[in-house]
């Protein structure tokens, strides 16, 4: 045989050859088709079983990793949805998103929880996470206190619902920290429109502090504020309520010797009327 009919075969060869493979590909397609038992758009893709990735993202927490974990407890919660290792998976993906500084899908997965399980075991730590994650995002009081109000919230609930449970001290303290920055926020304005002379607008920030935040460490500055505003009026039975009140409940205050100061600089002293709203609100403060 010679190079032409050589040359013929080898092309005929590569033809039969191309024509098996689109033969082999269309057979399996139309096999995977046809079978109800495979979707290939999954093939490959099989997670591993739930305890597994359990105990895989428990292994990266405890290495650090905190992103891997996170993806592990995820994935459980993905691919087992309404599972008793969904629930797990859930808890620790709220944790670990928390200790990550996640804190808007550390508040997603933990109010998910909370709708799907109010009464599990778990609750109470859920809840306290989502306080937690509305108090790291308390910032300082001349920016917007929305988180303090979300916080107290939050950190309520797990008192009001968890009474017995370990975090109630801590969601305590966590509550005394967020009305202290409401409070401090009334009294940063409150000093703005004191600079301003707006006595009226400043007066009422302040009896909002003393009124809704007696037990706060801003109250003792409220009550020398509001002595100083209304003796810049020339109220002066109210300046000498709220220095009466200011003196009776921390009487070795620094703000009580100066309010002090300024009522005998026009000749009064302190002296409660006991009618005054100051006096009603008095009776709330520790000190009493």
């Amino acid at each position: 045989m010679g190079y032409a009919g050589s040359e013929s075969m080898m092309k005929t060869a590569r033809a039969l050859f191309a024509s098996l493979l689109v033969l082999s590909a269309s057979a399996l397609i139309s096999g995977c088709q046809s079978d109800p038992d495979i979707d290939i758009s999954k093939l490959g893709l099989q997670s591993d079983p739930p305890d597994v990735l359990y105990s895989q993202g428990l292994a990266n927490m405890k290495a650090g990793n905190m992103a891997e974990a996170a993806r592990k407890f995820d994935s459980i919660d993905r691919d087992n949805p309404f599972s008793e290792w969904a629930r797990k998976g859930l808890v620790m993906s709220t944790f670990v998103k928390y200790r990550q500084g996640r804190l808007d899908e550390a508040l997603a997965s933990g109010n998910r929880y909370m709708a799907q399980y109010p009464k599990s075991k778990d609750a109470a730590y859920v809840q306290y996470l989502i306080g937690l994650s509305y108090s790291k995002q308390i910032v300082d009081v001349t920016q917007d206190q929305r988180a303090a109000s979300r916080t107290i919230d939050a950190m309520q609930a797990v008192i009001d619902n968890y009474p017995d449970s370990e975090y109630v001290d801590d969601a305590q303290a966590k509550i005394r920290f967020a009305r202290d920055q409401l409070a401090g926020k009334e009294m940063q304005i409150g000093r703005y429109y004191m600079e301003r002379k707006e006595y009226l607008a400043a007066i009422s920030r302040f009896r909002i502090v003393v009124e809704k935040y007696p037990n706060t460490n801003q109250i003792e500055e409220a009550l020398a504020r509001l002595v100083e505003a209304y003796y810049a009026m020339g109220i002066a039975e109210e300046a000498q309520t709220a220095a009466a009140v200011l003196g009776r409940n921390y009487p070795d205050s620094q703000w009580y010797a100066d309010s002090y100061k300024l009522l005998k600089s026009n000749g009064a002293e302190p002296r409660e009327n006991q009618g005054s709203w100051i006096s009603q609100a008095g009776k709330k403060l520790l000190g009493t």
